[in-house]
């Protein structure tokens, strides 16, 4: 008797045991790059609102933008993500050099969008947490090269669905650089999505916020 309790308290410990970091972002990169979407969205920031169009094929994602006419196509591959500027003259794959230009302006930058972070090695599960109302996974993301803006990336992951829903970046100092939250989500056809994420962009200096962006998504 003895011996078939010890089991199950083994078995029963190895169910709780929570998945690994890689697993949860194979499951993120898997949702992220299941999806069909043909949506309108804007990036807001103050009275600087930058529409756009999100869409979507499976693992080819672009943000149309106009005025002028210009593209970000992001794809996502199994070892790693490219993101490429689209216009007249051509397709060009940007550069880690580039990853800190802004998107229009706004606080958002193109390494934000090509979320290299979902592919770092270095990466495990610190915990729980319950974002939003949401039960998630937090995991600490360690860049493998000073390519990134950021030294290490702070994750939470919804546990049941896989979306993404904080991340909180900090630069080479150490200091809080960006943090990106879901304020809302939608369903289209029969599915959750982003409605609202909010973008804060801090002085490492001094820790204070100086820009605060809204990243929206309409039906």
């Amino acid at each position: 008797m003895k011996t078939l309790l010890s089991f199950l308290l083994l078995v029963s410990s190895a169910l709780a045991a929570p998945p690994s970091a890689k697993e949860i972002l194979e499951s993120v990169r898997l949702r992220q790059a299941q999806q069909e979407l043909n949506l309108q969205g804007q990036i807001r920031e103050g009275a600087t609102i930058v529409p756009f169009r999100l869409t979507q094929t499976g693992p080819l994602i672009r943000y149309s933008f106009t005025k002028p006419d210009e593209a970000l196509q992001l794809r996502l591959g199994d070892n790693d993500s490219r993101l490429e500027e689209i216009t007249r003259e051509g397709v060009e794959k940007i550069t880690p050099a580039q990853f800190d230009h802004k998107v229009r302006g706004t606080a958002v930058t193109y390494e934000d969008l090509a979320l290299k972070f979902l592919y770092w090695p270095n990466a495990r599960v610190t915990g729980e947490n319950s974002i939003s109302l949401r039960n998630c996974w937090k995991l600490e993301l360690k860049a493998p090269n000073r390519q990134s803006q950021y030294s290490n990336v702070w994750l939470w992951v919804d546990k049941e669905g896989g979306a993404l829903m904080k991340l909180e970046g900090y630069d080479w100092n150490g200091k809080l650089a960006k943090r990106f939250t879901v304020v809302s989500g939608q369903k289209i056809e029969d599915r959750w999505f982003l409605k609202q994420m909010r973008i804060e962009e801090f002085d490492p200096a001094t820790g204070k916020q100086r820009a605060r962006t809204y990243l929206e998504i309409m039906k």
